[in-house]
């Protein structure tokens, strides 16, 4: 059996250090609230308010460290509700992705593009995907093991030796399966 840790990703946003500096001030950095599942990858104290056409998000968690472009990952329902439609996307492709404003306490930044739903996803660390004969962006068929259980097809293969083991889903996905952060899934196809 391939088994993999399940983690539920609730929206997030990364930004770009310029963008840092804009919402929060000059020089701001990410400071650490917590540690994530990928190695070097953490929670940041700081948060900012996401407002689309239709509604808006406080306090949203900034992932850090700073990327090279600004990113905010939403699920579905919350595109809904930010009056929005982004693209199912990896992370990263935002090349014509819709757009979203921004405000921090020092300053607000307006992105013309860069808010994606995440597709699905397994991190692989080399090791695991060459036990279980994976490939970097395979596309996998994924048992959760929730309380309603349910069965994701085109979850994204990511493989590195920078990452750990672990598969990433949304909220809207989570809530349909009832799955949960440090549940199990099997990979089936």
């Amino acid at each position: 059996m391939k088994i993999v840790p399940v983690g539920v990703s609730a929206r997030h946003i990364h930004l770009t250090q310029e963008h840092v500096e804009t919402l929060f001030g000059q020089g701001a950095e990410l400071t650490v609230f917590k540690d994530l599942s990928q190695p070097g990858q953490y929670a940041a104290n700081e948060q900012v308010e996401v407002i689309g056409p239709k509604g808006s998000f406080a306090k949203v968690r900034i992932l850090g460290p700073v990327r090279p472009r600004t990113q905010l990952e939403v699920s579905r329902t919350d595109a809904f509700q930010l009056g929005i439609n982004p693209p199912v996307r990896e992370s990263g492709n935002i090349a014509g992705s819709a757009g979203i404003t921004i405000k921090g306490p020092a300053g607000e930044v307006t992105i013309e593009e860069g808010v994606i739903v995440a597709a699905r996803h397994i991190h692989f660390h080399t090791s695991d995907a060459e036990r279980w004969g994976i490939t970097d962006k395979q596309r996998l068929t994924v048992r959760l093991q929730g309380e309603r259980g349910l069965v994701l097809e085109n979850v994204v293969a990511r493989v590195s030796p920078d990452f750990a083991l672990d598969m990433h889903i949304d909220t809207d996905e989570a809530n349909a399966s009832g799955a949960k952060t440090g549940d199990q899934a099997e990979i089936i196809g």
